[in-house]
């Protein structure tokens, strides 16, 4: 889910003219739609875990998954505000010193932010997976589930909408390249 947003980030900068970039570097490739069809989704579920945590952490009286969920809210707060930084200066057509999570930005200071995107993503999925898994999900309040479903929703279908771009953007094949029907 997060190549485009990975790609984007590896894409040589370009300087923006007017409210769209280049064919290449459409809207969907934008800062503003990548944060709010991934970045933020993805704070949303590390936000729910967090809380989740806190909540089962207190209700068990271990102390360590309480720490680990108020550490997990902080990241993604963390996460949250970059995202609003790069959604900003998109709207302000500058470029971005920082990327779009704190996972990555620690992989700028090695030389290697996708690297580090890549990690947070699969990080972000786990943690997915185990609120899913674990059966911790019922445990959501109700504003915390439509929460939920409010960053499921966006993030695939924002990212169906990129699946059906990216198809248009394919040129058609010509008739003799296609397959018969023998």
């Amino acid at each position: 889910m997060m190549k485009s947003q990975a790609n984007v980030a590896n894409m040589k900068k370009q300087p923006l003219k007017d409210d769209t970039r280049k064919t290449e570097l459409s809207f969907f490739h934008t800062s503003i739609f990548l944060a709010l069809i991934i970045g933020i989704p993805f704070c949303t579920f590390k936000y729910l875990f967090g809380a989740l945590a806190v909540r089962h952490g207190m209700e068990y009286h271990h102390a360590l998954i309480t720490f680990s969920g108020w550490l997990i809210i902080g990241w993604a707060s963390i996460d949250f505000l970059m995202n609003l930084v790069r959604i900003y200066l998109n709207f302000r057509h500058r470029e971005s010193s920082i990327e779009f999570c704190l996972i990555a930005q620690l992989g700028r200071l090695v030389g290697r932010p996708s690297l580090f995107l890549t990690i947070d993503t699969f990080l972000s999925f786990a943690i997915i997976c185990f609120v899913l898994w674990s059966g911790w999900i019922v445990d959501l309040r109700p504003y915390e589930s439509y929460m939920w479903y409010a960053a499921t929703t966006v993030n695939l279908m924002g990212l169906a909408l990129v699946n059906i771009w990216s198809e248009f953007r394919i040129k058609p094949a010509r008739k003799e390249d296609r397959p018969s029907d023998n």
